[in-house]
């Protein structure tokens, strides 16, 4: 398993490098301290598995290199790492394609579930962000489940979706549910096209801000 961390700091670098041997003892790890780098290293290595992202690089903006990444490497997953955790800042990164955002405040207990959730197949999304875009329900308004009965859902795809909504991968859904992966794909299908959204990111915000909050921690 290769991974490249791409990041200007020295210490930011050593302290992931720490972190993902944590999780994966197995992971070959390179790093880049600029864009440049950066893709060399994917070109050579054009099997890695995980790309931690600086947004924030010296010598080129990070979202064109995650779109580049995101157009020549669509099975790389990738993360963005950055010091801004402001909403228009993570909206732009998942839109551009990432599967995680990781601000450089996250405490390392945090940081290793986020990587791990990525790693099984999810989406991580800082619980903060969460937190900013859900409101509560007001007290005229019906029940989450009942507004998504209205929307035309089936219960069996409101668990779906509930899994969803914690970072589930298809194959734990499935398992969790005891149901084939196409048909786990089958029900988010469904599910996306009732919210009105395109993605499994765009459900989450979106449900988040109905009030539904969503858990950044993976569970096996």
């Amino acid at each position: 398993m290769n991974v490249l961390i791409v990041d200007d700091h020295a210490l930011i670098r050593e302290a992931l490098h720490a972190v993902l041997k944590q999780l994966k003892q197995e992971a070959v790890i390179f790093e880049a301290s600029n864009s440049r780098q950066a893709m060399q290293l994917v070109e050579e290595h054009p099997d890695t598995s995980l790309i931690l992202l600086d947004i924030n690089l010296p010598d080129r903006d990070g979202f064109s290199i995650l779109r580049e990444l995101r157009d020549r490497y669509p099975t790389i997953a990738i993360i963005i790492l950055s010091s801004s955790s402001d909403q228009d800042t993570v909206k732009r990164a998942f839109k551009l394609g990432a599967l995680g955002f990781i601000p450089k405040t996250t405490e390392r207990e945090v940081m290793l579930n986020a990587i791990e959730l990525v790693f099984s197949g999810g989406i991580y999304i800082p619980s903060e962000i969460l937190e900013e875009t859900a409101a509560p329900l007001p007290p005229d308004k019906p029940m989450m489940r009942d507004s998504l009965k209205g929307l035309g859902l089936t219960d069996r795809q409101i668990e779906v979706l509930a899994l969803l909504m914690k970072g589930k991968s298809n194959k734990i859904i499935a398992r969790a549910l005891d149901m084939a992966v196409p048909t786990v794909k089958n029900h988010i299908t469904v599910v996306l096209k009732a919210l009105g959204v395109s993605s499994r990111t765009e459900a989450v915000i979106k449900l988040g801000r109905m009030g539904w909050e969503a858990s950044p921690k993976s569970e096996s």
